[in-house]
């Protein structure tokens, strides 16, 4: 057999054994982060350690699109982010959030993401854009209208809505790209005087890390929940892992949900 074919044959075998080692290893773990060891700190960071501690008095929960589509397998984005949110264990830990946070009697906001019938109108998109425009993300017919809105993909989790709609979750006005500049989330966590934000929600590299830039260009300290988020994984690159990277290198602190559950006091 000639050189290039055996190449050939061994990179084959050894990416399909590769493969199965890893499927095995996320199907035999324990929930949650356990199923994602993969993703763990280096044993030796190179980066300093988190010193930040919790205020409750002045710390909020923020979810960025709790929603169908994103997070569950009705969703139009599932094909794509599905994996991940399946090996991080994403619904069932901001759930966790959502509870850690109400029992302690934090702030807690929620920021969407919603399209109405004019934005499909925009004259340039970038790339997810034009993707989310493609397949009907987050659609609504009105912001005056709540028409089919109830169980549609632009809906929230079922399983959420107990937390979002006891009348004291904030809901934000909708963010229409990925960060919160258009919409009032930072008015109010500043009415509200938290300065502290525990952020989780969909998706890794792109709501919840624009969030976590502009909240920390606000001024706030920030602590990113790196199982309870994820991202799509497609030829040209894995979400999640490059989220993960800037969250080690920019946030404030980076936990797992027992950690985050755990500081809340539960």
């Amino acid at each position: 057999m000639p050189a290039d074919a055996n190449r050939r044959k061994f990179l084959k075998t050894g990416v399909a054994a590769a493969s199965a080692v890893a499927a095995g290893g996320i199907a035999a773990g324990a929930p949650g982060i356990a199923r994602a060891a993969k993703y763990d700190p280096p044993a030796k960071p190179g980066l300093p350690p988190s010193n930040m501690k919790l205020n409750l008095k002045r710390t909020a929960l923020v979810v960025t699109d709790p929603q169908i589509d994103f997070l569950s397998p009705k969703g139009v984005t599932w094909k794509l982010v599905g994996k991940n949110v399946t090996e991080l264990n994403t619904v069932e830990n901001i759930g966790r959030l959502f509870a850690a946070a109400k029992k302690a009697g934090i702030t807690v906001a929620v920021s969407p993401h919603y399209y109405f019938p004019t934005d499909k109108g925009w004259k340039f998109e970038g790339a997810l854009e034009k993707v989310m425009h493609k397949i009907g993300m987050f659609n609504r017919t009105s912001p005056y209208s709540f028409e089919g809105f109830e169980n549609s993909g632009a809906d929230f989790m079922p399983q959420y809505k107990k937390y979002i709609h006891d009348g004291k979750t904030i809901i934000t006005s909708p963010h229409k790209v990925y960060g919160p500049e258009q919409n009032d989330l930072v008015l109010q966590l500043r009415k509200n005087r938290v300065d502290q934000v525990i952020l989780a929600g969909m998706s890794a590299n792109l709501c919840v890390e624009s969030h976590l830039r502009e909240l920390l260009e606000q001024g706030f300290e920030i602590a990113v929940v790196r199982d309870a988020t994820a991202a799509a994984q497609i030829p040209e690159g894995d979400g999640y892992r490059a989220a993960l990277t800037n969250f080690r290198f920019i946030a404030n602190a980076v936990w797992t949900t027992d950690e985050a559950v755990r500081r809340l006091g539960g």
